[in-house]
């Protein structure tokens, strides 16, 4: 007989829930929910999901839901034959036993399967097993969706009198729930979980809903009777996308080119916080604008969950939208308190703005001292001497490169007040100001803008994908900033592991790469490192002593690069082949890359490489080898053809690798085929005369020298 399948509704319903964690809480309540029932034959790849999240509710939709799985047969191992059978093939005490519990008898035992367990042949019994019904099924989906919870932080409730089933007394869960809702069809599910039973009625908005509380006719009306009856929009992507629509139209109605901030983040967290929203238009005074647009987004956003708007131009303006959870016939009520709470917000943001601005920067710099950095690096101000020590020698080595004299100067003297708005009362206030508001000053006191933009820039990159800094200055400051992170991190020790990496310096580590990659800075990594590491001197009395991280370090730089390059398509071979020999100018590997790529495909690369490898493996075994290499001494005409063919194509590659033609560089290489062959299959080079296999020898590794200068080809091969 054909199980009953309908669409399934399931509804947990709860106190308000943490907003940043909503959509992340929902969508693993459906898909957990989904899963189990699939795994329990009642539902199957047909079954289609659908989610709900709100401020108060999670549930889930899930179409052709069975009201019983259907029956499946199991293969039930029982135990080795050699268990089960005596000396004479008669089954044993144990066998017959094990059959009894599964409701078996001797009977079963010609019927066994035998099939081999991985160890030895054992016997099988296959069992039919009844599918199990939609309030087993759901009863048990139920309870592992609410264990899996990514939840943030778990509440302990006691259960109202009288509502506790057997066994609950309290629960933990997420927030304290209060309903639960399971409907196959119009069929309410017998199940029960955090000392709720289902049934089949909800509750819609705390003061605008029709009805109280909502019976849901079926599984298929839930969405349609929360927002009619309930003033609810129960999915959290269709409040979403109903925000932003309100957004765009309240903001286009005050003027071309208006338009709100754009920040998914604020946004997901405004459609986790309302469940009928309501865009409305407020404003501030004209007169806060004069306080950085920075300042004032911030409060907005952090604090109030507003939604600043901006011109045609990207400029600030004195209106803001907020998301109202209600929609009052009169909203000017909403709309003055709105404002009424964002005044206090921002005229602390121009007292503080104003305040700082009565001292300059550099006068700031001296209270760093009082400021810890870390326990064993020291304070802040001692930080900022070694950022500034390192500022002053990668400028030096830069400014040369680019002929750029003014170029450490200016990096040191941004990398000295890069700090300072760290002790500055708006930076105190709002963290996530530090570097800009360094900047606002820095120009405030007159100094050029160039420093000022560095002070804002050296933390960039903050993140993937962010802009790096604008000038070279910055670019000095924000190279000196990391790599100081870097090397007193290692140097202590403070190492990350797994994903634990508190001092972000998997972070400081792109970064660096990033900044030295994509503006092409003719710096060498070992080089920057020697200098951050310089830096720190001697410690000072009580200090910690800074072992020497630059090995470490720089093999773990070369780890961010192998992974950033083999993410953008390249292949481990081709990375490893490159990074093998540790090209200290990394500005140079894509191009390294690059060049090796093309060589890959050529029809004589192949055979180079493995040539290459049976090179290196001989050289391996022979120590005292060095790259000379006597013509008088070449016997074999392939040794001599070898020989002649490597003075005519290495001085082209080596003039083309000099001129950083790499890609030519190689391909001049791939002329060596055939001598190269043509030696292995005639010349023996462990000859036992001395002379013989030294020149032999150093004729190889003059090969190996010349055709690794690129990459090291052999780690090409298969």
């Amino acid at each position: 007989m054909q199980a009953v399948t309908n669409n399934l509704l399931v509804e947990i319903f709860v106190e308000e829930l943490p907003p940043k964690a909503l959509k992340r809480l929902g969508d693993a309540f459906a898909t957990v929910l989904r899963e189990s029932l699939v795994e329990s034959g009642l539902a199957d790849a047909t079954s289609m999901l659908t989610a709900y999240a709100s401020p108060r509710r999670l549930a889930a939709h899930l179409t052709n839901v069975q009201a019983q799985a259907s029956d499946r047969s199991i293969s039930q191992k029982l135990m080795p034959v050699s268990v089960g059978l005596d000396a004479g093939g008669q089954p044993t005490p144990a066998l017959l036993k094990r059959l009894t519990a599964l409701g078996a008898d001797a009977s079963a035992v010609p019927g066994l399967k035998r099939a081999t367990d991985g160890k030895a042949e054992a016997f099988f019994l296959e069992i039919r097993v009844k599918g199990a019904t939609l309030a087993e099924g759901l009863q048990k989906a139920l309870v592992e969706a609410i264990a899996k919870l990514p939840i943030p932080k778990v509440m302990s409730y006691q259960l109202e009198s009288g509502c506790e089933l057997p066994g609950w007394t309290s629960v933990s869960f997420v927030r304290p729930a209060h309903g639960l809702v399971a409907l196959h069809g119009e069929e309410v599910v017998p199940v029960a979980v955090l000392g709720l039973q289902a049934g089949r009625e909800t509750h819609g908005h705390r003061f605008e809903a029709s009805t109280d509380p909502i019976a849901l006719c079926n599984a298929d009306t839930y969405a349609d009777q929360l927002a009619e009856q309930g003033a609810v929009i129960a999915g959290f992507e269709a409040r979403r996308f109903e925000i932003a629509r309100q957004l765009a139209s309240a903001a286009a109605d005050l003027g071309e080119g208006m338009h709100p901030i754009h920040d998914d983040a604020l946004l997901d967290e405004v459609t986790a916080l309302v469940e009928r929203p309501n865009v409305l238009v407020c404003e501030f005074e004209r007169e806060f604008l004069a306080v950085p647009s920075e300042c004032l987004i911030l409060t907005m956003k952090a604090n109030q969950k507003y939604f600043p708007l901006l011109d045609g131009q990207g400029r600030l303006t004195h209106r803001f939208l907020v998301v109202s959870n209600i929609r009052p016939d009169d909203a000017s009520a909403v709309v003055s308190g709105n404002e009424r709470v964002v005044r206090p917000r921002l005229a602390d943001a121009k007292f503080f703005f104003d305040q700082d601005r009565k001292k300059s920067l550099a006068s700031r710099v001296e209270s760093l001292a009082k400021v810890v950095y870390h326990n064993k690096l020291g304070t802040q101000g001692e930080r900022v001497e070694r950022v500034m020590r390192i500022a002053h020698a990668i400028g030096d080595r830069l400014g040369a490169a680019l002929g750029d004299a003014s170029l450490s100067s200016r990096a040191v003297q941004a990398a000295q007040l890069a700090k300072a708005d760290l002790v500055t009362d708006m930076v105190g206030e709002f963290p996530e100001l530090q570097g800009t508001m360094g900047r606002y000053y820095a120009l405030h006191d007159g100094l050029e803008e160039v420093v000022a933009d560095a002070i804002e820039d050296h933390y960039k990159p903050r993140f993937a994908g962010d802009e790096l800094p604008r000038s070279q200055v910055g670019i000095v400051v924000a190279l000196a900033d990391k790599l100081e992170t870097l090397v007193g991190m290692f140097g202590i020790g403070n190492l990350p592991t797994g994903d634990r990496d508190p001092f972000a310096l998997r972070r400081h580590a792109l970064g660096v790469l990033r900044m030295l990659t994509d503006r092409d800075l003719p710096l060498d990594l070992r080089a920057l490192l020697a200098d951050a590491f310089k830096a720190f001197g001697a410690p000072k009395a009580g200090g910690a002593s800074l072992a020497d991280p630059t090995d470490a370090l720089e093999a773990f730089i070369y780890e961010r690069l192998a992974g950033t390059l083999r993410d953008r398509g390249a292949s481990a071979q081709e990375v490893d082949a490159v990074l093998a020999s540790r090209p200290q100018r990394l500005a140079e590997v894509t191009r390294l890359l690059d060049a090796v790529r093309a060589f890959a495909v050529l029809p004589e690369a192949s055979p180079l490489a493995a040539a290459n490898k049976r090179i290196a493996n001989i050289l391996k075994k022979s120590p005292d080898a060095d790259a000379h290499v006597s013509e008088l001494l070449l016997r074999e005409e392939a040794e001599k053809a070898l020989y002649a063919a490597m003075r005519e194509v290495v001085p082209v590659a080596d003039a083309r690798f000099e001129a950083g033609d790499y890609t030519g560089s190689l391909q001049a290489l791939a002329a060596l085929r055939t001598p190269v062959d043509a030696f292995f299959d005639g010349v023996m080079v462990n000859t036992e005369e001395v002379d013989l296999r030294l020149n032999r020898l150093g004729l190889l590794m003059s090969l190996h020298v010349a055709m690794n200068r690129v990459a090291q080809l052999e780690r090409l091969a298969g």
